[in-house]
């Protein structure tokens, strides 16, 4: 069974006040919007990190290396206890999933096939936007509930509801909590390649209950 899953982006860093301080309504308004259109332009990155996935009682957890170039993603996933990895790609198009019992499968939609593969509920379309702090551009209307700073605190959209933790400064988040219903995704995020602003190492793995 699969034991990680996803994530994606980046965006150039910027100077934001610290998590938790409060600042003016229309600061905050002006830093978030000044956060978004920098974070939508940057259309190719990638980050290493930790997820743990779970589904119905079910999941796993383990590391994740994505890429995204020109509109393609290239997510690899190892589960250090089992030695078992896993490569899932794909754009548009369709995505393929790599190191299954019985080779590789495809399909038109990355989440479906790794429902049908995994029976892991994974919003793999949507994660390249949620995993930025980001509206999913593809789904329904989200609402979005802004911290102190003006950084999204938290993202309901499609069903999901997406909770982020930030770094003192910076246009990424360093942690995410997807929900919906049974299904959950949490990611640490280790490092952000093309972010002007690191994120530290968290040693606390993310927990699968």
């Amino acid at each position: 069974m699969l034991t990680a899953l996803l994530a994606a982006c980046a965006g150039q860093g910027v100077k934001q006040a610290p998590a938790g301080t409060v600042v003016p309504a229309a600061d905050a308004l002006a830093r978030e919007a000044a956060r978004l259109e920098r974070v939508r332009a940057q259309g190719d990155w990638s980050l290493t990190g930790r997820v743990a996935v779970s589904n119905a009682g079910k999941g796993g957890s383990g590391r994740m290396e994505w890429s995204q170039r020109d509109g393609r993603f290239d997510v690899a996933l190892s589960a250090p206890v089992t030695r078992q990895s896993w490569r899932l790609s794909g754009g548009r198009e369709g995505a393929r999933l790599e190191g299954l019992d019985g080779g590789p499968r495809e399909g038109a939609d990355a989440g479906e096939l790794l429902l049908q593969a995994t029976g892991w509920d994974i919003p793999v379309s949507a994660l390249a936007d949620w995993l930025r702090g980001l509206p999913a551009r593809d789904a329904p209307a989200a609402k979005v509930v802004p911290g102190a700073d003006g950084r999204p605190q938290s993202i309901e959209q499609n069903g999901w509801t997406i909770a982020y933790q930030w770094p003192a400064s910076g246009d990424l988040p360093s942690r995410l909590d997807a929900r919906r219903d049974s299904a959950r995704v949490r990611l640490i995020v280790d490092e952000w390649k093309g972010a002007t602003a690191g994120i530290a190492a968290d040693t606390a793995p993310p927990s699968v209950r």
